[in-house]
């Protein structure tokens, strides 16, 4: 079975995760899928598969005779799909032969077109999977799971020799809590990827530093008639917060390594007002500087208005995974290898986010990210293509290939 066969049937399981709930998984939906791909994985050869009470899917596809000093390489792709859309009743839509055009969702009327996403004109010739515009389609992270699963199938259909193989499929990585209950030391590899990217060939193993900011502003009201020199308006307060800060360090005048800060939300009146932010930036230096820059900013706006005025808390969320990555740099040079032996020339974007291999990677297990071949994630213009998927399952199946003989 190809890849895509696999991704046709996953993406009509709705498995949305839900960013306010504060059960694990955050959605019980997400169990349906994770109990097909356990019944797959042990049709597939992998007996110790199962899902644990969170929702983790874990299998081992022991080494093959001669093989057994290789190191554990896992494999990791998520089964919930972003709630920034519809993820249920997907109905994915094929393109044999696409011409490189302009493709009507039927379901909405709406366009996809290289005009927008000039990216589409280099798939002329593919075979092309959309939505129908009503919903996404779930390739992110779904045709990950597909690829992992046709890797495993070839090896055991051809007898590949491989050393330990390691798998999981993680509930609510949309939500940012992928990482935050998996068993690292019952997974049982030294090395892992996560198969979450974009292009086929793209090997991410840079991301941001995070943290989220919140920003509490008390204010004094009194009658505006009488307000001179009384009347402290938190709202105002809370603008002159937000516009000290940089005005072009914000996420809609930054690319690549530049970092942000990005206001998500606000609220308030006279008597109080609430900014929450998130703080973004590739470079641990700068991260802590931005983080020092918005103390300032309140400590400056308490000598004004009077202490307390201006609350700020700060949370880090996660860091750039490349402090990890660095000392097992043969994860991205073997890589490199491996999508070179697929065809393709590799890609190695900073990512402009977080990875669950961002997390697992600072929990000790280095995880840098390989593209699935999708893109225009999270929304009804979200699409794939056949032979994208099936060069990602290339570079998978070399990659074990490669790890075999890694001791």
């Amino acid at each position: 079975m190809r890849a895509y066969e696999r991704l046709l049937r996953y993406v009509k399981i709705y498995t949305t995760s839900d960013p306010d709930s504060t059960s694990h998984p955050t959605t019980a939906r997400q169990f349906d899928l994770a109990g097909i791909l356990e019944t797959e994985l042990k049709e597939l050869g992998l007996a110790d598969a199962h899902v644990d009470e969170h929702g983790y899917v874990y299998a081992t596809l022991p080494a093959t005779p001669g093989y057994e000093a290789a190191k554990g390489l896992g494999f990791i792709a998520h089964m919930d799909t972003a709630p920034d859309a519809s993820g249920e009743n997907v109905k994915p839509q094929i393109h044999e032969n696409y011409d490189g055009g302009d493709v009507v969702l039927p379901g909405t009327g709406a366009v996809l077109s290289p005009r927008q996403f000039p990216f589409l004109s280099g798939l002329r010739g593919q075979t092309l999977i959309t939505t129908d515009g009503t919903t996404l389609l779930g390739a992110d992270d779904k045709a990950g799971i597909a690829e992992i699963m046709t890797m495993l199938e070839t090896i055991r259909q051809e007898n590949r020799p491989h050393g330990k193989l390691c798998i999981a499929f993680t509930p609510d990585e949309e939500v940012g809590q992928g990482a935050d209950l998996f068993d690292v030391e019952g997974f049982g590899a030294a090395y892992a990827y996560t198969v979450d990217g974009d292009v086929a060939g793209e090997i991410s193993y840079e991301n941001f530093n995070a943290a989220a900011a919140f920003v509490t502003v008390k204010g004094f009201s009194v009658h505006p008639g009488s307000a001179k020199n009384a009347m402290i308006n938190a709202q105002n307060v809370a603008i002159e917060f937000h516009n000290a800060l940089p005005a072009f360090e914000r996420p809609e005048t930054t690319e690549n390594r530049e970092g942000f800060y990005h206001l998500c939300s606000m609220e308030g009146d006279v008597s109080g007002a609430k900014l929450g932010y998130i703080i973004r930036d590739h470079s641990a230096a700068n991260f802590n500087c931005r983080k020092e820059t918005m103390r300032h900013i309140a400590a400056i706006l308490n000598e004004k208005y009077g202490e307390g005025t201006v609350t700020l808390e700060i949370r880090d969320s996660y860091f750039n995974m490349i402090e990890k990555i660095e000392p097992h740099f043969h994860l991205v040079e073997n890589a490199r290898k491996a999508i070179r032996a697929a065809g393709l020339e590799p890609v190695e974007p900073p990512v402009r986010g977080g990875t669950d291999g961002a997390s697992l990677s600072f929990k000790g297990l280095p995880c840098p990210n390989l593209g699935t071949g999708g893109f225009n994630y999270h929304g009804p213009c979200e699409g794939i293509t056949v032979e994208a998927m099936d060069k990602a399952t290339e570079i998978l199946l070399n990659l074990a290939d490669i790890y075999k003989d890694v001791q």
